[in-house]
């Protein structure tokens, strides 16, 4: 991917992202036993407040987790997908933290989806995405720009094994930003599509 230049901020990267768990000990076996990320830090927050783990993804990145007493049960379509990319809608909350994609060789994709499989992981099928109507592609052509699996953590949150397959141009970054005005006209496409999708089952 082509790298964008940020002349207000030296900004490098991810330092991490910070999640909540259920069950901090599964956490740990999942992203550790499953998916190889060493466990790098352990914090004991003061005053009962409960505990702070991070992993290495690579690349001078972590993922953190949170384990709270006090925390509320999930609630998939609210602060996670309720389904799996290609089973119906993947919305979630605003504010919310709708996936984690990790950064990974493209060529590699179906080696580590047979993996994922190995360890139990239910996986999607890889996704080649490009810029056609439906945006898929059932081969990797020069269209496609990143290729993509989807599966979940012991807790709902929504994993992604992302390779980019070539560099973005400028042009690709022009589409117009929406907002709640555009909201109707939005779910009104959206039923539109499903319809087509049933149609074609």
């Amino acid at each position: 991917m082509a790298e964008q230049r940020n002349d207000d901020f030296e900004l490098r990267g991810v330092n991490h992202l910070a999640l909540v768990c259920k069950d901090m000990a599964k956490t740990v076996d999942f992203y550790s036993n499953v998916l190889g990320m060493p466990l790098t830090k352990t914090i004991e927050l003061p005053g009962g407040m409960g505990q702070h783990f991070f992993f290495d993804i690579g690349g001078g990145d972590s993922l953190a987790f949170f384990w709270f007493p006090e925390s509320p049960e999930r609630a998939p379509g609210v602060a996670s997908p309720a389904r799996m990319v290609g089973e119906g809608s993947i919305a979630t909350a605003h504010g919310s933290m709708n996936h984690v994609a990790f950064d990974v060789d493209a060529q590699q994709m179906e080696e580590y989806r047979e993996r994922l499989i190995a360890k139990g992981v239910e996986v999607t099928e890889i996704v080649n995405h490009d810029t056609s109507p439906m945006q898929v592609s059932p081969t990797v052509t020069d269209d496609v720009f990143v290729r993509s699996m989807y599966f979940f953590d012991p807790d709902g949150i929504m994993l992604e094994f992302a390779g980019w397959t070539r560099g973005l141009r400028p042009d690709e970054a022009q589409l117009p930003g929406v907002g709640p005005a555009e909201k109707g006209r939005y779910l009104g496409q959206q039923r539109e599509f499903m319809e087509m999708l049933k149609g074609k089952s």
